[in-house]
């Protein structure tokens, strides 16, 4: 038998715990070309809770009563698979289950001996392919330019801060406590930190930390604090929109200011992402943040749960921010 968790109702809102369903499912037996699964280790991210509503997208909505999935690392325990062998970790989008099993598409061989195994889900997966991809594709970074950075403590925008500032640029960041500022400077590099709860004035809380202007904003979060960058931004500006984690829980369009004067005011550039959009870039991102991990310019912070049955709270918990960088739950 292997637990499972699925999703039971489309949230109203903040999602809740009795929005999820745990079952017992009966692990199927192998065939020829198939292997069983013991998952390790699983991500959430805010991204998933687009999914949860029945509405277009540019990935399909998860559909009420059958399983959630994320990206997880996960070990093959039996293998009737000759290109996968028993013992071998194995990372991808996986459901969220105990054991299962997969004839290994989609899946990528992991090598625990380069880098912890939650690594893959973090710096060396999806989380570092989108802070890498989306700063240097859209944000065309340039030494001495001012990069600031919302939700600046969270997976993302960990690495994109320290990517800029490998780069040679001034780093802001903007994250909800005084301890998370703290990582940010003294940690993590950054130049200037932002606490946004106890800003009372944030467009003058930007200008005071960015005095040359804002070259290059990596926006995580939406809402107020984005719009108070747009009275920061300088001439040919770049806005790189990888997240809206502030609205995503609303259940009325947001109100907020016209960004169109503040874009051709500063001939600046406003644009979207999905990090699957630059699949064909993944080898060269990946090479890149190995090199810089293993040159020790390029750290990652985590926060881990463990236990299979807190995967649903550790996926609330990213919207009361208590996560320092990428949340992970280890399972086994």
């Amino acid at each position: 038998m292997s637990k499972t968790i699925l999703l039971a109702k489309r949230p109203a809102g903040l999602p809740k715990l009795s929005d999820f369903e745990f079952v017992n499912e009966v692990v199927p037996e192998l065939v020829e070309g198939e292997i069983l699964l013991q998952t390790k280790y699983v991500s959430v991210d805010p991204y998933l809770r687009g999914r949860m509503n029945d509405v277009k997208s540019y990935i399909p909505p998860f559909e009420l009563g059958k399983p959630i999935s994320s990206g997880a690392i996960a070990q093959v325990i039996a293998s009737k698979n000759e290109a996968i062998k028993e013992g071998d970790f194995l990372s991808g989008i996986l459901p969220w289950k105990e054991k299962l099993v997969s004839n290994g598409e989609g899946l990528l061989k992991v090598d625990e001996a380069k880098a912890p195994l939650s690594a893959y889900l973090g710096i060396l997966g999806m989380t570092g392919l989108t802070a890498y991809l989306g700063l240097t594709t859209i944000g065309k970074p340039k030494k001495g330019e001012t990069l600031v950075v919302s939700g600046a403590a969270g997976a993302v925008g960990s690495v994109v801060g320290q990517i800029g500032k490998i780069l040679g640029m001034r780093v802001v960041g903007v994250a909800g406590t005084d301890e998370k500022v703290s990582l940010l400077k003294n940690e993590l590099g950054f130049d200037e930190g932002i606490n946004y709860k106890t800003t009372e004035n944030m467009t003058e809380a930007l200008k005071r930390t960015c005095p040359d202007g804002i070259d290059v904003y990596f926006d995580n979060v939406g809402g107020s604090i984005s719009e108070a960058v747009l009275f920061c931004i300088n001439k040919f500006a770049r806005i790189v929109c990888c997240g809206a984690i502030s609205v995503y829980n609303n259940t009325e369009l947001p109100k907020s200011i016209s960004v169109q004067t503040f874009l051709v005011r500063n001939s600046a550039l406003m644009q979207g992402f999905i990090v699957f959009d630059y699949a064909d870039k993944y080898p060269e991102a990946i090479q890149q943040l190995s090199q810089w991990l293993a040159e020790g310019k390029l750290t990652y912070t985590e926060t881990v749960r463990e236990g299979f049955e807190k995967i649903p709270q550790a996926f609330l918990d990213l919207f009361d921010g208590k996560n320092k960088g990428k949340m992970v739950v280890k399972i086994y």
